[in-house]
């Protein structure tokens, strides 16, 4: 489907088809079958069997998957308790969201549980303090939980120093009451693709690869835990039309992935 000119909804939610030979070293670009209009599609985008949900620093907004039809919003209040969700997924009928206080210091993270039904809040789990900016949650085909911390390079008006050290991200693993039961970091080199920023969005693919983006570049990274020591190893580079972000791969429907494009100048 084409790409709709920028007009009307300031942000736009892609479904995408991953390529069919995601284990191999070689990465083809994902193909877009289907766009959607959304104004809250800032952040990250989940998705289950029948929706779609469109996630923005304090805003979740629920669409049917196949229409585009709104069927339910929340919003939380300007001052209140939610400042930035970064990324979300659906298990067993329940929307868990990455949420941070980014950028404000020191760095503190959380994790907010919906009913993806009525997207009424139902559970708050917090980490205060710890490893940086939580930017993804997501369980694997085992049924264990995964995320990652990130800092940054970048320089807010509240800091006079980095917002963190982008070198310090690390993907986690959590055990069942949500404790770090081990990390890594990314190599090197992958770091230095994000820039000033870091890894935002996180998803276990099909093939049992765990894909991670940046904030702004339009690519999945494909990565795999290494035999030995604590970085990751980068297996391959998927081209995708998505900038960054938060995104999900469709367990409901092998190979479909949901992420999102934004209007340019709205890429907080």
């Amino acid at each position: 489907m084409p790409i709709p000119p920028w007009s009307g909804p300031s942000l736009f939610t892609f479904m995408l088809v991953t390529p069919p030979v995601l284990a191999r070293e070689s990465f083809k670009p994902a193909t877009t079958v289907a766009c959607f209009a959304v104004n809250d599609a800032r952040q990250a985008v989940a998705v289950d069997a029948t929706s779609f949900y469109a996630i923005d620093n304090r805003v979740i907004a629920k669409f049917d998957k196949k229409t585009g039809a709104p069927l339910a919003r929340w919003e939380g209040e300007k001052d209140g308790p939610i400042v930035h969700m970064d990324s979300g997924v659906v298990v067993d009928g329940k929307l868990y969201t990455a949420h941070s206080n980014y950028p404000a210091w020191p760095m503190t993270s959380s994790i907010e549980v919906w009913d993806a039904a009525s997207l009424k809040h139902l559970q708050s789990r917090s980490f205060g303090i710890d490893r940086g900016s939580l930017t993804w949650i997501d369980r694997d085909a085992s049924g264990t939980w995964w995320g990652a911390f990130a800092n940054y390079n970048r320089v807010f008006d509240k800091s006079p120093v980095a917002y963190g050290n982008k070198y310090t991200t690390q993907v986690v693993r959590f055990t069942a009451d949500w404790q770090v039961a081990e990390a890594w970091v990314l190599p090197d080199k992958l770091v230095d693709k994000f820039g000033d920023m870091s890894n935002s969005g996180g998803s276990w693919g099909p093939d049992g690869k765990l894909y991670i983006t940046g904030h702004d570049n339009t690519e999945l990274y494909a990565m795999e835990l290494p035999k030995m020591g604590s970085v990751l190893r980068w297996s391959g580079t998927v081209p995708v039309d998505l900038a960054g972000q938060g995104f999900a791969f469709d367990r409901s429907e092998s190979g479909m992935l949901y992420g999102i494009h934004r209007r340019p100048g709205n890429a907080w």
